[in-house]
């Protein structure tokens, strides 16, 4: 029974908690609320922050003898007490998970009862020192600052069960392989007194739908939560792979609690339970991720929510974001900061979308979380680990604050971040390791990491992942080839990098009064980082806002497309994949998105489709501006992530300008998933002022690709060195 209609509610004080948590207080002149919602999106709480009371009247029969009833609340931002009839019954924190009370024997009472919710969702004022773990939902670059998520976001139900209910059900692929998919099943069950229990498991085949029972056991349980654990196999099983390699067959798997009444009756069931999971094994090997044995280079983006009121995002709009991640030709989606709708890990799953789990920690946090931070990890992979899409768990985003975090300034280069970092910190050092060994211990099946954007210790330490931002923060576009070079190791995976530019859908900029735009409220309000922006494109070079716009993108398509050649060039040797910033914006943002908040493509996401191919073959980035007379060498490769090899390929490079061009030829074979150095290309830049093109062709059967670069010519009169037709 979902208790979705007739909410009120009215700004909770001490007055409102006497009275208004009973079944007799008339609430007729409070106003109504969505749940599922948010309350900022109910016009008479547009500026609250809260706490709100909510009250719900229902009516409902007594459960006959022998079942239970529970009151689930699906997902609640961030903080509740919760009553029914004014009995209390709980104080549930965290928004990704359920929370359930009994309320049998209140339920035996009467027909006629109210339910009353107190919710709170506190700004985070202390940005470096916040207490909810509600991630990029209260502190993000893209979501207002002033936007408050509090609600009850998820539905509330009334289940009822038998005497034993199954409380969470978690299934975890440890290993797979043709033979043989290996099961580890753990349950919490909610006994109302001592007993002996059946549990039954039981699998679907995904090719003929068929349920056959794998393993039936009997437990006693003790009254009150029990927590038991087995494992099972399943023979002969169908491989779930990301879309690229291979296909995405789901397997339900349901968990049956069995009771016995006596000797001469059969079993009952008390609870049942089912997941959809898939058979597939997961590793990671210096940065290098695996699936059921086969390597990949990782494609992939950030993924922010797809809307920042997430009860307003439907299953369509939810799935459509993994679409257009996949159609980009991306096979990762790293979700920063934030754990998802239900509906996102459904369609990973059903994709074959690979999912990178981020932690709802982002930037900094008090030393008292640190208790409920553990608990929560627990909770998320109950609530998230049969999903065969989740391939990394990632215990918080980005604990030490860098430029353009929104947390503070690192220092005014990367090399000063990078410094910064040496010292120990609460988050970094403390709270992100209990973290880390909390899904360490819930789930073995996946790789962990502790934290997200953190640079190696000096002098040999590993790190993590890396956030670089050439070509926005930190020097120039060109300086990311020298950097790769010089410190490896931290182009072994790169998950954020990019440029802000101006979205399509820009009515919230009110483009009208150019250039006198809101800057510091497009600032604060939706993500703009005038700084950056103003020094790469600066606006005042710009007449309309529309060419200033379009100058904005084509920045950030460059920027983009020039960070994923270089990384697919590194592939293996060493860079394992990368995730750039970001495919989505979730509310109207001037950001790093592809896609604005209308789903509005940006010139980059074609940039990113392009150089996502599964075959492209690209040259080392030319300078903006060349000299005539100068010697220049740009090496050529091709990168396929077929896993076919590419024989009698042909590659042609042309270089071009007005009045003159030259052309290189190559030929040979491409071996499965490789990048291969077809030929280097040696000229000297001739002497005339303009515009010079490098163009590279492709050519086989099966796959073909071509690819772009421009440069200016700066003329030297004098210079004796020209080139001429070729």
């Amino acid at each position: 029974m979902e208790l979705s209609e007739s909410w009120r509610a009215c700004v909770a004080d001490d007055e409102v908690r006497r009275v208004g948590i009973g079944l007799d207080h008339i609430d007729d002149g409070w106003p109504q609320v969505p749940v599922p919602g948010h309350w900022r999106c109910t016009p008479e709480f547009g500026a609250s922050d809260g706490p709100l009371l909510y009250r719900h009247r229902f009516d409902l029969e007594p459960p006959a003898a022998g079942r239970r009833r529970f009151v689930t609340l699906e997902g609640v931002f961030y903080q509740a007490d919760v009553w029914l009839d004014g009995a209390y019954l709980g104080d549930p924190e965290g928004y990704f998970f359920p929370h359930s009370f009994e309320i049998t024997g209140l339920s035996r009472l009467a027909r006629e009862h109210v339910l009353a919710v107190e919710v709170s969702c506190s700004p985070q004022r202390q940005r470096a020192a916040k207490r909810n773990i509600t991630g990029v939902f209260q502190h993000s670059d893209t979501i207002d600052q002033d936007w408050n998520p509090g609600g009850l976001w998820r539905p509330v139900r009334i289940e009822e069960t038998g005497e034993v209910r199954i409380d969470r059900l978690r299934v975890l692929c440890r290993d797979a392989n043709d033979a043989r998919a290996h099961l580890r099943i753990h349950v919490r069950l909610d006994s109302d007194f001592t007993r002996t229990v059946t549990l039954r498991t039981s699998v679907t085949d995904p090719k003929s739908s068929d349920k056959k029972v794998i393993a039936e056991h009997s437990r006693s349980v003790a009254g009150g939560m029990n927590e038991v654990d087995w494992d099972v196999d399943v023979y002969d099983p169908e491989l779930w792979w990301p879309w690229s390699l291979g296909p995405q067959p789901l397997t339900d798997v349901t968990v049956q609690v069995l009771i016995q009444r006596n000797e001469r009756t059969d079993s009952e069931a008390s609870d049942s339970r089912t997941l959809r999971i898939g058979l597939r094994e997961v590793a990671m090997v210096d940065w290098v991720l695996s699936v059921n044995g086969e390597r990949l280079f990782s494609k992939g983006a950030n993924l922010a929510p797809t809307r920042a009121a997430p009860a307003e995002a439907t299953p369509a709009e939810v799935r459509r974001d993994i679409e257009l991640a996949r159609d980009a030709g991306l096979d990762l989606v790293r979700l920063r900061g934030h754990i998802g709708r239900p509906e996102l890990y459904d369609a990973a799953d059903e994709l074959g979308m690979m999912v990178w789990q981020d932690f709802p920690l982002q930037w900094g946090y008090t030393r008292t979380i640190r208790r409920q931070a553990v608990r929560q990890a627990r909770e998320a992979v109950d609530a998230l680990g049969h999903h065969p899409s989740i391939v990394l768990w990632c215990a918080h985003n980005d604990p030490s604050p860098t430029i353009g975090s929104g947390a503070g300034v690192a220092g005014k280069s990367i090399l000063g971040n990078i410094a910064r970092q040496q010292l120990p910190g609460w988050n970094r050092t403390i709270l992100d390791r209990w973290v880390k060994r909390a899904f360490e211990a819930a789930d073995e099946t996946r790789p962990v990491i502790a934290h997200s954007g953190v640079a190696p210790h000096l002098p040999r330490g590993r790190g993590t992942d890396s956030h670089l931002s050439f070509g926005w923060h930190h020097g120039d576009l060109a300086d990311l080839d020298g950097f790769a070079a010089s410190m490896p190791q931290m182009t072994q995976f790169v998950s954020e990098f990019g440029a802000q530019s101006v979205p399509a859908s820009a009515s919230f900029m009110h483009e009208e009064n150019w250039p006198e735009l809101d800057w510091n409220g497009l600032a604060r309000h939706h993500g703009l980082q005038l700084q950056p922006l103003a020094q790469l494109v600066p606006p005042a070079d710009y007449d309309r806002f529309d060419d200033w716009r379009t100058a904005t993108q084509h920045y950030q398509a460059e920027v983009l497309r020039h960070y994923i050649e270089t990384l697919r060039r590194l592939k293996y040797r060493p860079t394992g994949g990368f995730c750039f910033l970001s495919l989505n914006d979730p509310a109207p943002a001037v950001s790093w998105s592809v896609l604005d908040h209308e789903r509005q493509p940006k010139l980059a996401y074609q940039a990113v489709i392009e150089a996502c191919r599964p075959v492209i073959v690209v040259a080392e980035r030319m300078r903006d501006a060349l000299v005539a007379g100068e010697a220049v060498a740009l090496d050529v490769h091709v990168i396929s992530d077929l896993r076919v090899p590419l024989d009698d390929v042909r590659c042609t490079a042309k270089l071009r300008w007005p009045g003159g061009g030259h052309e290189w030829q190559w030929s040979g074979s491409i071996p499965t998933d490789s990048c291969v150095r077809v030929g280097t290309v040696q000229f000297v830049v001739p002497n005339v002022a303009g515009a010079l093109w490098f163009d590279l062709t492709l050519e086989h059967p099966h796959a073909a690709a071509t690819n772009r670069y421009a440069t200016t010519v700066i003329d030297r009169p004098n210079s004796a060195a020209r080139i001429t037709s070729g």
